[in-house]
């Protein structure tokens, strides 16, 4: 059984947990095996006790022997069908494996689970089992997950599967591409000094006898006059 459910996992997918029905449903389908065996027991040890022979004794030993070989038959039969009805958790799905040469398998994709009810008697959880009906959106809505061996455990794992897959999903693929910072960019250039201006003696000259009568005539003071004539003197 669990290499055939090994066969089913996807690329990248791994068992998270394994459950069977509680032992109660295991009694529950070998019980004609259980009335077959003590049949048996009960007709050989009315023979030896009864000390009987003759035709219908041997008959009656037939008999026994058929039942006895029935019941260790449907014994053996009984614990393959227990033991090759399976649920798994994977990290991305839920699995419910039957059959012992036929196989038939039914799964949820734990991103389709919407809920899961719980259910549990007092004989329930005196025992340790409950039932669980997990809610999908697929086509038949409803997984029933009946006499489950540990169902609250079971339901607990379920759900802590569906958020790790909601968070692995959420998270980004490839770490952020980191983007270097942009160089700073380079000075411009100061501006080369602009040489300053040469006047001739002929300019300045002329500039002078300009200020000279703008000054003769009030328009500037002494003072001005004077510094500006010191100004162009130092052009020359």
């Amino acid at each position: 059984m669990a290499n055939y459910a090994e066969s089913l996992l996807a690329s990248g997918e791994r068992v998270l947990r394994r459950a069977h029905q509680h032992w109660f449903v295991f009694v529950a389908n070998a019980r004609w095996a259980v009335v077959a065996l003590i049949a048996s027991a009960v007709l050989t040890t009315l023979r030896v006790w009864l000390n009987g022979s003759g035709a219908i004794w041997n008959i009656l030993s037939w008999i026994t022997l058929a039942v006895f070989v029935f019941g260790v038959l449907s014994f053996l039969w009984s614990i393959l069908r227990y033991r090759n009805e399976e649920y798994l958790i994977t990290n991305r799905r839920l699995i419910h494996v039957e059959g012992v040469i036929n196989k038939t398998t039914t799964d949820s994709a734990l991103e389709k689970i919407n809920d899961a009810v719980l259910s549990e008697s007092l004989f329930g959880r005196m025992f340790g089992f409950g039932d669980l009906d997990v809610l999908t959106a697929s086509e038949q809505g409803i997984e029933r997950l009946r006499m489950l061996r540990d169902a609250k455990d079971f339901k607990k794992s379920m759900i802590e599967a569906k958020h790790e897959l909601e968070i692995e999903v959420g998270r980004p693929t490839m770490p952020p591409i980191r983007t270097e910072p942009a160089p700073a960019p380079a000075p411009a250039p100061a501006p080369a000094p602009v040489p300053e201006r040469v006047d001739t003696s002929e300019e300045v000259a002329d500039t002078l006898g300009r200020l000279g009568q703008l000054r003769d005539q009030g328009l500037i003071t002494s003072e001005e006059f004077e510094a500006k004539k010191a100004e162009l003197l130092g052009r020359i």
